[in-house]
């Protein structure tokens, strides 16, 4: 753990730390996206949290959203999670993740979960709307100065 993830988890006691997308250019796109407030959302399969139930998140709960090379990038809050079925995902829940449809929300979803232990039209999702109350772009840059 880097001393800037320690420092933080001092600061929000709890958070945990995770990282948008599965490839660099993907967790890129999402945080820039968190930043301009046009993704307040994300989902997961609920499989993923079987066997850790702590790791679903919580309302209320902050966690620290970490940039492709695992430095911290920004702080997000739960605000509200529900468990909804992949086939009950609404319009508006989709664009809150950042999508431009739901149609290509079900795309790229059915896409992830199809290489991530498969897929049914059925399968649970965690959905979590969230804030971004921090964004440590910079944060890294300031304590080298600081220290010079």
């Amino acid at each position: 753990m880097s001393d800037e993830t320690q420092d933080l988890n001092e600061i929000y006691p709890g958070a945990g730390t995770f990282q948008f997308g599965h490839t660099k250019v993907i967790n890129e796109r999402q945080l820039k996206m968190v930043r301009n407030k046009k993704k307040t959302a994300m989902s997961a399969p609920y499989r993923e949290f079987i066997g850790d139930l702590d790791s679903l998140p919580m309302v209320g709960r902050c966690d620290i959203a970490a940039n492709w090379d695992g430095t911290p990038a920004l702080v997000i809050k739960t605000r509200a999670v529900r468990k909804v079925r992949f086939d009950e995902v609404t319009a508006g829940m989709a664009k809150a993740e950042g999508e431009k449809s739901l149609e290509l929300w079900r795309a790229h979803k059915q896409a992830y979960l199809e290489k991530n232990g498969g897929f049914k039209p059925s399968d649970v999702l965690v959905f979590e709307h969230f804030e971004m109350i921090e964004d440590l772009a910079g944060l890294a840059i300031a304590d080298e100065e600081e220290n010079s």
